[in-house]
């Protein structure tokens, strides 16, 4: 009977002691994207999703960065390997897909709804998340229809579900061969930390909203 008392007592400061990391006030990020989120030919530690936390840092916020990107990502291929990352808690979801669809030539309106479809699954898990959509446009920006829908694809899903967007996540980078890769298309470890910076503009403030009501929360 002592044994079963010992196994109790342990077992009880084992859950006092999770429920008090789950309270500890540390924030997750999911950044979700393709090669531009997974730093081609690059480090994790030197893509952009990396160089966010000493921001989160320095603002005094206490945020753990997922990068669960994967080079050569598409939007259906995205919605196939999403769920395993919904086992914990998503307090801000980075979402950039979509260039790999539109290289294919997949129709804009089977891109947004893919990406409504990623939304609405993390939303489903998480409702209070906060979305951050990265947003892209076609490299030299040709200006055909496609083109032009493509763009705007982000923009109005954006609005239709309160996100925050970046309007365009290589605003700087594109088209300036010191910052990419060879391929022209890729940024280099110099291009990833402007497109930190491009990210942190729009995600900065939603960390602090995120942060703030939080602590509200905590504290009534």
């Amino acid at each position: 009977m002592g044994l079963v008392i010992f196994l109790t007592l342990l077992l009880g400061i084992a859950s006092t002691q999770a429920a008090r990391n789950d309270s500890s006030g540390t924030k997750t990020i999911l950044v979700f994207g393709d090669s531009l989120s997974d730093g081609l030919f690059l480090s994790r530690s030197e893509a952009y999703p990396a160089l966010l936390i000493p921001k989160l840092k320095a603002a005094g916020l206490s945020y753990e960065v997922i990068n669960a990107s994967q080079s050569g990502g598409t939007t259906e291929e995205g919605i196939a390997r999403l769920p395993p990352h919904l086992r914990h808690r998503i307090d801000i979801f980075v979402l950039e897909l979509g260039i790999n669809d539109a290289f294919r030539g997949t129709p804009i309106d089977k891109i947004r709804d893919n990406l409504q479809s990623l939304i609405d699954t993390v939303r489903a898990k998480n409702p209070e998340v906060r979305v951050v959509i990265a947003g892209m446009q076609w490299p030299n920006h040709s200006g055909d229809d496609y083109v032009e829908a493509f763009g705007q694809m982000y923009v109005d899903l954006a609005q239709k579900n309160h996100a925050a967007l970046i309007p365009y996540l290589l605003e700087g980078v594109s088209g300036h061969p010191d910052l990419n890769l060879p391929d022209g298309l890729h940024p280099n470890a110099a291009g990833h930390r402007i497109l930190a910076e491009n990210v942190w503009r729009v995600l900065g403030p939603v960390a602090r909203e995120v942060s703030g009501k939080a602590g509200a929360s905590a504290g009534r």
